[in-house]
């Protein structure tokens, strides 16, 4: 029996890309833009774009051209330093090897990333670290709430503490917040 395919799993969505620079999705048979394709690659989404007269493939130049768009548009990710040194990498005998290290420093990245996002849904869903995400949680209310804003807060129905009890509780706070960056450090 055949299995059925998921989004990710599926075949890569052809994207064709024409002289006037329109793109069109073969899958919904429709003109797309690139935040549409930025869109589909944050989803995980996989496609081809290919030159709709030769049939080249030019998604690196297309994938290429979606960050140039981002970066223009203020969200800069990749710093100055950094492009200089991708820039003198070109020509280099190790040229060759930098896609490979780049591909795998990115792919530890993303692992990292989800480890850490593992771990924040354990330290807000129960367990020690659930009661520091609670306390954050209340002064922060307390924060925006004093600084003008709307926000309702339960730490506000509390009795008032004295300035002994609140340094104790900050100092608490602080201890825990170390103990908790060591455990993320420890999870890279």
């Amino acid at each position: 029996m055949a299995k059925s395919k998921t989004a990710n799993e599926s075949e890569p969505v052809i994207i064709k890309k024409y002289a006037n620079r329109r793109l069109y999705n073969t899958e919904t048979s429709s003109y797309i833009t690139l935040d549409l394709l930025s869109q589909m690659t944050r989803e995980g989404r996989e496609f081809v774009v290919v030159d709709a007269k030769t049939g080249e493939d030019i998604t690196h130049n297309v994938l290429t051209q979606i960050i140039m768009e981002e970066e223009q548009r203020g969200k800069n990710m990749l710093p100055v330093n950094f492009l200089r040194q991708l820039i003198a990498m070109y020509g280099d005998s190790m040229q060759s090897m930098v896609p490979q290290y780049l591909e795998a420093s990115m792919d530890a990245f993303r692992k990292n990333q989800q480890q850490f996002r593992e771990a924040m849904k354990g330290a807000f869903g129960g367990g020690p670290f659930a009661e520091i995400a609670k306390r954050n949680m209340q002064m922060f209310e307390a924060a925006a709430s004093a600084f003008g804003g709307s926000v309702a807060s339960p730490a506000a129905a509390e009795p008032a503490r004295s300035d002994e009890s609140k340094d104790d509780e900050i100092a608490d706070l602080k201890a825990q917040l170390a103990a908790l960056n060591a455990k993320i450090d420890k999870l890279g």
